[in-house]
């Protein structure tokens, strides 16, 4: 086997689950995560690199999940599909509904500003970091950001953003 499917499986079993509880965020759902995770694999493995690390394959495959997330938002036909999907998941914990409802209240914003909002929140990165990775100016950022708070403060039921509200970040097991 090549040094390369080596370490997309080394990958898959040690942070498949990070990965997919990530791209939960950018896309609502874990079957579409699943399949955002496997889309940024292969887009990053399409290209001979040389990763030194674990850490360096996840960075590569993490950095490019936002991007696939944006491309495919430009699809009307994606995006009629992803509106219609429901997140509800029957018997799920107490911890498990806390996240569907941050995820159900990103996917009400735009596509930009939640790619936005999770690089910006979750991924801890500054403005000028954010506006970077997504190739836009750091105004504009900072607009989709404002707008983001402004349309997730109803909808997680948070009157002062300043409150910084903790929500778990988990990957739903298969079975759940």
């Amino acid at each position: 086997m090549a040094k390369w499917q080596d370490t997309v499986e080394r990958l898959l079993a040690e942070r498949g689950g990070r990965l997919i509880a990530y791209g939960a965020l950018l896309v609502g759902r874990d079957g579409d995560a699943e399949d955002l995770v496997h889309d940024a694999i292969v887009k990053v493995f399409s290209r001979p690199r040389r990763l030194a690390s674990i850490d360096e394959a996840e960075a590569y495959v993490r950095s490019a999940m936002p991007s696939i997330v944006i491309d495919r938002a430009r699809s009307l036909a994606s995006r009629r599909r992803a509106l219609t999907r429901a997140f509800d998941r029957p018997d799920a914990g107490a911890d498990l509904d806390a996240g569907v409802d941050v995820r159900r209240a990103l996917r009400e914003l735009t596509p930009r500003q939640q790619v936005c909002v999770v690089l910006r929140y979750f991924d801890d990165l500054t403005v000028p970091q954010v506006a970077a990775q997504l190739g836009l100016a750091e105004g504009t950022v900072k607009r989709y950001l404002s707008e983001a708070r402004e349309a997730l403060l109803p909808l997680l039921d948070v009157t002062d953003w300043d409150e910084k509200p903790t929500v778990p970040v988990t990957a739903a097991r298969k079975g759940e």
